[in-house]
C-alpha cells in the first residue's frame, strides 16, 4: 500500500494529467477543467441525481395540472436557450424553503415555498429563466469540476462498498450536493443576463423580471429565516445585483416594457397556482408543526398537523408528518392509518413507504412491510430502510437477502450504530463479517 503523502500525490496527478479547456457554450470561452466533461456525461449525471433530489425535497407536489404548467413555461424558456437541444424538464418540489435549483443536462425544480410567493407567469419565467442560465452556462457542470479533488476519493470508497454503499453515496450524495450547489457572485450575474435574454426571446415582458428581483430584495431586507435558509444561501442577492440587471433591462430591452406583446399574464398563472394557494394555510401550520418538532415539543407539533390535515385532507405530506409524529408517540394505529392515507395519495415518496414499512413490521406483516420498505428503497436508498428491509426478509423467511443486505449496511456505515448492528446480525445468520 502507498504512504498517505504518495497516495495523495497520486490522485494529483491522475486529476491533473486530465486537466484541459473546456468551451462554455455561451461565452465561446475556454475554461480550464479538470477533465472534460462531455453533453451525454451532464445530462447522465443530472437524470440521475434530479429523482433522488426531489426526494430529498419531499417529492414531488401533487397536482399534475400544475406540473404540466410549470414544465411548459420552463420549455418555452429552453428553446430559445443556447442549448435548447438538452432533454429539460421542470418539477415543483414539496418543500416549504423558497428555492429553486438545476441539474447539469438541464433537470430544473421549483419549490413550493417559492411558487406560492410568485405573482405571475413573466416572475417564474424569471426564476427559471435563470435556472436555465445556470445550465445553458454549464454552471454545475463546472462545480463539480472543481470539486473533482474533493469527492474522488469519496465515489472510490462508494464503489468499493458496493450495492447500498456505492448507490447512497454516488445518488444521495450527489443529489444533496447539487441541491446546496453556491454559485459564484460572476455566475449569478451571467444568469440573470441569460434568464432575462431567454425571457425576452418567449415573449415575456421583463419587467417580471423586476417584479421578482424587488419582491427579493424585500425578503432579503427583512432577514427572513425561511429565505435566508433557502434562496438566498444557495443564490445570494443584493441591492447592487438587483440594479445590475434593472440596468441590463434598460440598456438591451427598454421598449419591451410597455410592449403589449411581451406579457406578464398574471390570469394563467393564478389559475394553474390554484391549488397550491388553496392549501398554503394548511402548509404554513404544517410549518409551524416542523418548528414545535425542532423544540420537541411533539405533542403541540401534532396538534397543528391534525389541524393541516383537517384543513386539507388531499394533501399526503400533512398525512406522513402526523403519522410521523404519532409514531414517535407509539400510536402506531393511528399513524398507520395517516400513513396509508399519504401512500394513497402519494406512493413516490420514499419517507411514506418507510415509516408504512415500519409500522407494518411492528405488526409482523413481513410481506406488506417488504413492499413498502422495497418501494421506499427503490425510491431513495438510505441505511434505516436496507436494516428494516433485511429485517423483513429475515422474519419472512429469507435468510440469505437478509445477509445479503446486513453485510450492505454494515459496509456503507461500519462504525455506526446501524451498521455495527448489521454486522453481528449477519455474523449470527452465517452471513461471515
Amino acid at each position: 500500500m502507498l504512504p498517505n503523502k504518495m497516495f495523495r500525490l497520486s490522485l494529483l496527478l491522475v486529476v491533473f494529467a486530465l486537466a484541459g479547456c473546456a468551451v462554455n457554450p455561451v461565452t465561446g470561452r475556454s475554461e480550464l477543467a479538470f477533465y472534460e466533461m462531455s453533453e451525454k456525461q451532464e445530462v447522465d449525471i443530472g437524470q440521475k441525481a434530479f429523482p433522488k433530489a426531489i426526494q430529498q425535497m419531499h417529492g414531488e407536489f401533487r397536482d399534475p395540472a400544475l406540473q404540466a404548467y410549470v414544465n411548459a413555461v420552463g420549455k418555452r424558456l429552453a428553446a430559445v436557450s443556447h442549448r435548447p437541444q438538452l432533454p429539460y424538464h421542470f418539477a415543483v418540489v414539496n418543500d416549504s424553503s423558497p428555492n429553486a435549483f438545476a441539474m447539469p443536462g438541464g433537470a430544473i425544480a421549483i419549490t413550493r415555498g417559492l411558487l406560492v410567493g410568485i405573482g405571475n407567469e413573466a416572475q417564474l419565467a424569471a426564476v427559471l429563466g435563470h435556472e436555465i442560465g445556470h445550465v445553458t452556462a454549464r454552471h454545475a457542470a463546472q462545480g463539480i469540476q472543481r470539486e473533482t479533488l474533493l469527492s474522488l476519493g469519496m465515489i472510490v470508497l462508494g464503489e468499493a462498498a458496493g450495492g447500498y454503499g456505492a448507490l447512497a453515496r454516488q445518488g444521495g450524495q450527489l443529489a444533496a450536493t447539487l441541491i446546496e450547489n453556491s454559485y459564484s457572485r460572476e455566475q449569478e450575474s451571467e444568469a440573470d443576463r441569460l434568464g432575462i435574454d431567454y425571457m425576452v426571446r418567449a415573449g415575456y415582458n421583463p419587467l417580471g423580471s423586476v417584479q421578482l428581483q424587488e419582491f427579493l430584495l424585500k425578503q432579503s431586507g427583512e432577514q427572513n429565516p425561511a429565505w435566508l435558509a433557502g434562496l438566498f444561501r444557495t443564490h445570494p442577492f443584493s441591492r447592487e445585483r438587483m440594479e445590475a440587471n434593472q440596468a441590463y433591462i434598460q440598456s438591451r430591452y427598454p421598449t419591451t416594457l410597455h410592449d403589449p406583446h411581451y406579457t406578464l399574464d398574471p390570469e394563467h398563472f393564478h389559475s394553474a397556482t390554484a391549488g397550491l394557494r388553496k392549501s398554503a394555510k394548511a402548509y404554513a401550520l404544517y410549518d409551524e408543526g416542523r418548528e414545535a418538532e425542532q423544540r420537541k415539543d411533539l405533542n403541540g407539533a401534532i396538534a397543528l398537523y391534525r389541524q393541516a390535515v383537517q384543513m386539507a385532507p388531499d394533501q399526503a405530506l400533512l398525512h406522513a408528518a402526523l403519522g410521523n409524529a404519532l409514531l414517535r408517540q407509539d400510536k402506531e394505529a393511528e399513524a398507520r392509518t395517516h400513513l396509508e392515507r399519504a401512500v394513497a395519495l402519494d406512493g413516490n415518496y420514499f419517507e411514506s413507504r418507510l415509516e408504512l414499512g415500519y409500522v407494518l413490521s411492528q405488526e409482523r406483516a413481513w410481506g406488506a412491510a417488504i413492499r413498502e420498505l422495497t418501494r421506499s428503497m427503490e425510491l431513495m436508498p438510505t441505511l434505516q430502510g436496507a436494516y428494516l428491509l433485511a429485517g423483513a426478509h429475515e422474519q419472512g423467511g429469507d435468510p440469505r437477502r437478509a445477509v445479503a443486505l446486513y453485510r450492505q449496511v454494515a459496509a456503507a456505515d461500519p462504525n455506526g450504530q446501524l451498521g455495527r448492528a448489521a454486522a453481528l446480525r449477519a455474523r449470527q445468520l452465517g452471513g461471515g463479517p
